[in-house]
């Protein structure tokens, strides 16, 4: 069995979770990175973890193959023994249709809960056995404030984040007192989630209105998310079924941003 802590990581070849993989590595977890499609990316989060002294696995699958998710964790045990924390990052959304409900079939609604919710769960499944055996075992859903809030890129993805924040608190409970369950909840990230679904321009006019309009006037950075990920996983000792919002207070309402220079 290995001496250093172990995590499992979905979706962590970008963004939020190659952030979290990357810092977990660099708190000395051994990691197991997965991805589904991109590979080259998945294989420099792996590298980068590497270098930060970390044992690393590297495994493609899907999670809302359950087969899939059973493998991530076998992998896991075989090589070290051990599991310590899930971050159950890996999600997808579709950007068409938040103005056209037309084009929102049971076939876009069916995949982005098999990924964003059933995936969740499955992982989840799959792992409480042997996070059960760790002395400080946790859970970190990502989600978001569309399912907190009811906002965001398109009806499905709203209703399959609101459904995962619905299963942090049914988990919490249920694998109580073994493992700690939360959630974070991100508002807009500067990763390539909104590049890829809206374009630069649309993601560069995204940005802005969020940084005018938010009372701490900035967006999340994947390493952000992954500091209050971290967080939750070592420190948050006392901390189960939270649904964390690192919105930049976008729950408070629409803020006129005073300038620092105007504030008395």
């Amino acid at each position: 069995m290995s001496n250093r802590k172990v995590a499992i990581i979905t979706g962590s070849a970008t963004g939020v979770g190659a952030a979290t993989a990357l810092a977990l590595a660099e708190r000395g977890y051994n990691v197991l990175i997965n991805y589904s499609k991109s590979e080259a990316e998945a294989r420099a989060s792996d590298a980068a973890c590497r270098a930060a002294g970390a044992e690393t696995l590297l495994q493609r699958g899907d999670v809302a193959s359950d087969d899939d998710c059973r493998a991530m964790v076998a992998a896991v045990i075989d090589r070290w023994g051990r599991l310590d924390a899930l971050v159950n990052n890996a999600g997808i959304s579709t950007f068409t249709g938040a103005a056209n409900w037309d084009v929102l079939d049971t076939e876009v609604f069916n995949r982005i809960y098999a990924v964003n919710t059933i995936g969740t769960f499955q992982m989840v499944r799959a792992s409480a056995p042997h996070l059960k055996q760790s002395a400080n075992a946790a859970i970190v859903n990502v989600s978001s404030i569309a399912g907190a809030l009811g906002i965001g890129s398109a009806v499905p993805y709203i209703a399959s984040k609101g459904a995962v924040n619905a299963l942090t608190l049914y988990l919490a409970r249920e694998l109580a007192p073994e493992i700690r369950v939360n959630a974070v909840c991100p508002g807009l990230i500067t990763s390539r989630w909104f590049v890829d679904g809206i374009g630069q321009d649309g993601y560069e006019k995204l940005k802005a209105g969020y940084e005018q309009t938010t009372p701490l006037g900035r967006a999340c950075t994947p390493e952000d998310v992954a500091e209050a990920i971290t967080w939750l996983i070592e420190g948050a000792r006392t901390v189960t079924g939270e649904l964390m919002l690192l919105d930049s207070g976008v729950h408070l309402g629409r803020a006129a941003r005073v300038p620092a220079a105007s504030k008395t």
